[in-house]
Order: structure tokens, then C-alpha cells, then sequence
């Protein structure tokens, strides 16, 4: 069987250390790409792998509208918007939503 090549996304989460250096919170938010290594375990592509994955995303997308929506609520609300860089790197970890989603799925069975 071949392996997932989703996995090799957990490498953009070292683009999360240009955060550290520069001071720009934008950039932490790629730290949630490193849940994608999880991936790298896995092989093969099924119909219960498939399945996984949409639950993961669905879990992602769940996560991130609900970010999305406080975010944009409190922005607003409170006139705080020179806090947007932290509002896209909570929105990020989505990313690392559905990598811990998915090996929880996976671990889990059916």
C-alpha cells in the first residue's frame, strides 16, 4: 500500500518559528500544521481512511467557523482590531484540530 502523502503538511509548521523571530503573531498559527505528522504513520487509502477524514474536517470546520464568528464578534464589539494577527492564528489551528481529530478517529476504529 502507499503511504498518505497528507502527512508532508506537517512541515509547513516551521514556517510557525518565523512568529518567534519576527514577533508577528500571524505567523504562530502555522504551529497547527504540525498535527499533520500524525498522518505520516498511516498508510494506505480506504474507504474507513476516507471516512476519517471527513469526520476530521468536519470537526475543523466546526472549529473554525465558531473562531471565526467570536472573533469577528468581539473585533467588532470592542473595537479591537490591531488584535486580527491573533484572531488568524486561532483560525489556524484548525488545522491542528483535524490532525488530532483524525488520529482519534483512527485510534477509535469503527
Amino acid at each position: 500500500m502507499r503511504r498518505n502523502n497528507l502527512g508532508y503538511l506537517g512541515f509547513l509548521g516551521l514556517l510557525g518559528l518565523l512568529g518567534l523571530v519576527t514577533g508577528n503573531f500571524w505567523s504562530l498559527g502555522f504551529f497547527g500544521y504540525f498535527g499533520f505528522f500524525a498522518m505520516l504513520r498511516r498508510s494506505g487509502n480506504d474507504e474507513r481512511n476516507d471516512r476519517n477524514i471527513d469526520r476530521a474536517c468536519r470537526n475543523a470546520f466546526a472549529f473554525d467557523t465558531v473562531v471565526a464568528i467570536l472573533s469577528y464578534a468581539y473585533a467588532v464589539s470592542s473595537k479591537a482590531f490591531d488584535a486580527w494577527p491573533l484572531f488568524v492564528a486561532l483560525l489556524s489551528q484548525g488545522v491542528l484540530i483535524f490532525g488530532l481529530s483524525y488520529t482519534y478517529y483512527h485510534g477509535k476504529g469503527d
